[in-house]
């Protein structure tokens, strides 16, 4: 568990001083995870170094939420003064990303020839 837990560590470590160094515009942590990625496909005995801490941080994700929530608890005023523009803000990006993903799932569908779903059509009759 040690030797899972050093492995995502370095990996984090990694990914931060790549960030930094080459002042990306992505968090370290998100470059770590790549880096990891990277090693667990080219490495498969890396990607089995790193499943036991991997699973045991997953089946606590949980936990993480607990400080959001309590973060907006804090903000209860706040939010009911701005509920109409926060309401319309999510109303609005939720309704962007349904349309890109099936944009992009329309332009992949073309790209590799597979045929979209028409509108109303259902599947397996």
């Amino acid at each position: 568990m040690i030797r899972a837990v050093a492995l995502l560590l370095v990996c984090q470590l990694l990914g931060e001083a790549l960030s930094r160094a080459l002042a990306l515009p992505i968090p370290g942590p998100v470059v770590g995870l790549a880096l990891l990625l990277a090693a667990g496909l080219a490495l498969p005995r890396a990607a089995e170094a790193a499943r036991p801490a991997a699973e045991a941080l997953l089946s606590r994700l949980t936990l993480l939420f607990v400080p959001a929530g309590v973060g907006v608890a804090g903000q209860l005023d706040r939010l009911g003064a701005d509920a109409l523009p926060l309401a319309a803000a999510l109303l609005l990006s939720t309704l962007a990303a349904i349309l890109a993903g099936a944009w992009t799932f329309a332009a992949v569908a073309r790209l590799t020839g597979g045929d979209a779903p028409e509108s109303g059509e259902e599947g397996g009759a």
